[in-house]
């Protein structure tokens, strides 16, 4: 079969001298990334164009497209993040107004800003155990949705692998004649496979989000699929007139010059998914039911199952006990085990499994926690009680006060406050925790005392909290207020 790689590969073969970009001219002695720069090329002939393919590219996407059952699948070189900004500019006008859960990755936020949108929250669904974001029903949609609802935004599986009743929440939307979007950047490996007749806890994925009915769902191929870094899909339900708004803002959002050596990556990622999807997910359900087999008696380690993480390639580790954050837990497995983990929360570690982990990873992992929950117990019983107090607490239970509209707040001039002292001040830059990148507040909110004392709490904790200031000379912890 011709696709884009063999096509490159071709042409690295043969004779033709390159007197155009890239200016490593596919040289393999330019660096010593030479595998990928004999692929590495710019739009000449007989390579078609992203930005109005009718060619190699179309094919390629034609073949994404019958695998996810989509209208229209669109490449994306410039990650979910180009997706997300394109399926939001598409679906609401400039001004308009969108719903949307608070646990939204930043890229949604910036969407908002661009296009100046308000922004109307769903409830916090928030699990007050684990502290990651919720997943919504039909009906939590339907209760917020007013004349004013452009369309809807929800994030379904969440970073942590929990989702959200998309059949149900795009049946609301379209008795209002509303779009859906869902960003869906982890769940790309949904739909794939087939339901196995398995002994442990997982049989299948769950089905994937655009033949649940959503009109824009934004997949990440990268990262629960075989491809490069920054590659994502973007598939439109049967609406030629969104299909269009979006490619027109696919144009703006994406680069002028893009990949190839990205684009024959998902291309390859596409081939693999229709050749071996079965066997993939197979490897994938039997990975995370050992996981969960060989833990399954631990005292203080809990990994969740299906009862709470829908996506089996999502591997939530937490201390039921209280004795160890999330950061420690991810800590002690990446220095101790060398085992380095997605991300770290205040109570949970994260790992992320696929088809290509290998068996000898998977062990490791089940040793390293196994001996882990052997550390606590013992901690435990030598000292009575816990290391730390429980980590458990109780966060904000509402939103920030909205003062003024993001787009407005973002270009105000800012001062720099400390922190401990901005109750009342209005919020002039995001702070959230990375990864994932949901805000704790958003430019042109308030900060509250509880808010505060959060914030204050995760930086203790030692997690990444983007948007704070640190001075150098230890006089304290510093944000950016509107002045």
């Amino acid at each position: 079969m011709q696709n884009l790689y063999n096509k490159l590969i071709e042409l690295s073969e043969s004779g033709q001298y390159p007197f155009h970009m890239p200016g490593h001219k596919r040289n393999i002695e330019s660096t010593p990334l030479k595998g990928a720069f004999r692929c590495d090329i710019t739009e000449i002939d007989d390579f078609d164009n992203l930005h109005d393919e009718e060619g190699i590219i179309l094919k390629a996407e034609e073949r994404a497209n019958r695998l996810y059952g989509a209208y229209r699948t669109y490449f994306c070189v410039n990650g979910s993040t180009a997706g997300v900004l394109a399926a939001v500019s598409a679906a609401v006008k400039k001004g308009g107004t969108i719903l949307a859960a608070r646990g939204s990755h930043k890229s949604f936020y910036h969407a908002a800003f661009l296009r100046e949108l308000d922004i109307k929250y769903l409830p916090d669904k928030s699990d007050d155990e684990l502290k990651i974001p919720g997943t919504y029903t039909q009906e939590d949609v339907e209760n917020f949705l007013d004349e004013k609802v452009e369309a809807v935004f929800i994030t379904s599986p969440t970073y942590e692998g929990r989702c959200s009743d998309i059949k149900g929440i795009a049946h609301a939307c379209h008795k209002r004649g509303i779009p859906l979007i869902v960003d869906s950047a982890h769940g790309a490996h949904f739909g794939f496979g087939k339901k196995y007749d398995k002994d442990g806890e997982y049989d299948s994925v769950p089905k994937n989000t655009i033949n649940l009915g959503a009109d824009i769902v934004i997949h990440s191929v990268h990262k629960t699929l075989p491809s490069m870094t920054q590659t994502s899909l973007v598939h439109i339900s049967e609406n030629e007139e969104l299909s269009d708004k979006v490619k027109k803002y696919l144009r703006i959002y994406q680069t002028s010059s893009p990949s190839y050596v990205l684009m024959a990556s998902i291309d390859l990622c596409m081939q693999e998914m229709e050749e071996n999807g079965d066997r993939y997910i197979e490897a994938l359900l039997d990975y995370r039911n050992r996981i969960s087999y060989k833990t399954r008696s631990l005292k203080n380690i809990v990994i969740p199952g299906r009862e709470m993480i829908d996506d089996p390639a999502k591997v939530v580790i937490c201390d039921s006990s209280g004795t160890m954050t999330g950061k420690q837990i991810y800590g002690i497995l990446r220095e101790e085990y060398n085992l380095q983990l997605e991300m770290a929360g205040d109570k949970i570690a994260l790992a992320i499994l696929s088809g290509w982990d290998t068996t000898e990873g998977i062990d490791r992992l089940i040793e390293a926690v196994s001996e882990l929950d052997e550390k606590i117990q013992k901690t435990k019983i030598n000292t009575g009680t816990s290391v730390n107090d429980p980590i458990c607490k109780k966060g904000f239970t509402e939103y920030p006060n909205v003062i003024m509209k993001l787009s407005e707040a973002w270009d105000r001039p800012t001062d720099e406050t400390l922190l401990k002292e901005a109750k009342g001040k209005v919020a002039g830059d995001f702070i959230n925790l990375y990864p994932p990148g949901i805000p704790l507040i958003v430019p042109g909110e308030e900060f509250s005392e509880e808010l505060i004392q959060d914030i204050c709490g995760y930086i203790e904790e030692d997690l990444n909290v983007q948007g704070v200031i640190s001075e150098p000379s230890g006089t304290g912890f510093y944000v950016r207020t509107i002045k």
